[in-house]
């Protein structure tokens, strides 16, 4: 029995040729139109991890209509109680598996996390919105509610953080506690209170502007909740490792909240367009560095 040749077409290869024509020609359209998968997660990337400026705070304080990063400070404790988790974290967009290789564009409801991060990016910057009606430019006071609206780095929509109370179906996914979310719809939900940081302080400072770059309590007004990040609790995402973020009051012993419940809102710093107010260095307390000082002498 004589062999085929190598020129020789078997089975059904004109049907086979027609369909790899069809796939490169949907290939060649879908890359044209940019609905390829590489394509949405590289245009997704971009927006999220796109360079924003923060807003410089001339007199010291926090206003409506400033853009700024939410960042959990360091401690020393945290070496001690929960080892690896050291450093200060920023509150950020947390995005499933699912909606990064889905969607195009940030889908509500999203997820939030503590991430190591602390340039801001896209994914890490908010703004600070009036609930009551209050003027741009005017300074947020101790007591007063407003929003946290983000729009991920996209200028066409806008998220706003959001928690409720737990529920069988609705819980943190790791502490089982009260969950952060971002969501699109305004509601009760949606507002928040800076809460002074001394308690025994705190009726004093009442109706007081908020300082920016200084350590705080931010409550949920629904649940009278604060916000958290226990450290304790962190997953493995796209971006790497991040922290769960729930609200919830940590009391110590003196019926404070403890340093899971402090937050900084962080402004930009004035010398520096890309910068913050946590770059900035700390000036020597008799007003001469150490390596001025040793040089004069």
């Amino acid at each position: 029995m004589a062999a085929y040749r190598a020129g020789v077409l078997i089975g059904n290869w004109e049907e086979d040729a027609c369909l790899e024509e069809d796939r490169l020609r949907d290939f060649m359209h879908r890359r044209e139109r940019g609905e390829l998968l590489i394509q949405k997660i590289n245009k997704l990337q971009d927006n999220l991890f796109k360079k924003i400026r923060l807003s410089v705070s001339k007199d010291g304080f926090v206003r409506f209509g400033d853009t700024v990063m939410l960042l959990h400070p360091d401690s020393k404790s945290w070496g001690e109680r929960c080892p690896g988790a050291c450093g200060s974290l920023t509150l950020a967009i947390n995005l499933d598996e699912i909606s990064l290789y889905s969607a195009e564009s940030l889908q509500a409801p999203c997820g939030v996390s503590g991430v190591e991060c602390v340039d801001p990016v896209g994914r890490n910057t908010f703004c600070i919105l009036s609930v009551d009606g209050g003027a741009v430019g005017e300074p947020i006071r101790f007591g007063q509610n407003f929003r946290l609206g983000t729009t991920g780095g996209y200028s066409d929509q806008m998220l706003y953080l959001a928690s409720d109370h737990k529920s069988f179906i609705r819980f943190a996914k790791k502490s089982h506690l009260q969950q952060v979310f971002l969501t699109d719809k305004l509601s009760y939900l949606t507002c928040w209170q800076a809460t002074f940081l001394d308690p025994q302080l705190r009726l004093e400072h009442e109706g007081f502007p908020v300082p920016a770059n200084s350590k705080m309590i931010i409550t949920h007004c629904h649940t009278n909740r604060s916000l958290a990040v226990p450290r304790s609790f962190w997953t493995w995402s796209y971006f790497g490792k991040e922290y769960e973020v729930i609200c919830h009051t940590y009391l110590d012993s003196h019926k404070a909240e403890e340093d899971k419940n402090y937050w900084v809102i962080v402004t930009g710093n004035p010398s520096d367009e890309d910068g913050t107010m946590i770059d900035r260095p700390h000036p020597h307390p008799s007003g001469i560095r150490k390596n001025e000082f040793c040089e004069e002498t």
